[in-house]
């Protein structure tokens, strides 16, 4: 039964009730867990209780895997030479910036960085209409800003720093 058992893990469904006849006999069911393939055996009487603890468990189990992933490829980089070639391991980076006024520089970065990861890919002369996600944007200004030491320098302009700021690629 293969097929029906990816059909339901293509809907996205995180625990799946197998009941076979040995199991209506034994008043049991089998719980497989999607995120981890766990497979355990659950009484009916405690069906309702087990998947509600097995849902926060896989919920609390995804979110410290994104978690870890996202500070495993978190990257901080001070200088546009280091820039493009992070995003190109596609990590986030997080560059000082000098505010969210500043929309041009915004614009600056992310067609420099197309330009520079379309050379790198030597896809330089790309029509600039296609479909191609190489140009970074900015993904937040985090609320835990790290220490931005004075003098500090906008990894675009230039100009003051006044804030760090991540930046991404959508694929």
């Amino acid at each position: 039964p293969g097929w029906k058992y990816a059909h339901w893990e293509q809907k996205g469904v995180p625990i799946r009730i197998e009941v076979g006849p040995r199991d209506l006999e034994n008043k049991q069911v089998r719980l497989v867990v999607r995120f981890n393939g766990e497979k355990i055996d659950v009484g009916v009487d405690d069906l309702a209780d087990t998947i509600a603890k097995k849902l926060d468990e896989v919920q609390q189990g995804m979110f410290a895997k994104a978690l870890q992933f996202r500070d495993d490829h978190l990257v901080k980089v001070t200088e546009w030479k280091d820039f493009v070639p992070n995003l190109e391991l596609h990590n986030l980076v997080l560059t000082p910036w000098c505010g969210g006024e500043h929309q041009d520089w915004e614009e600056w970065v992310k067609n420099k960085s197309r330009e520079e990861s379309l050379e790198s890919r030597g896809e330089a002369g790309e029509d600039d209409r296609t479909a191609t996600s190489v140009a970074a944007k900015t993904l937040c200004i985090p609320f835990d800003q790290p220490e931005l030491p004075e003098g500090t320098k906008c990894i675009a302009s230039g100009l003051p720093a006044t804030c760090w700021v991540m930046w991404g690629r959508s694929y």
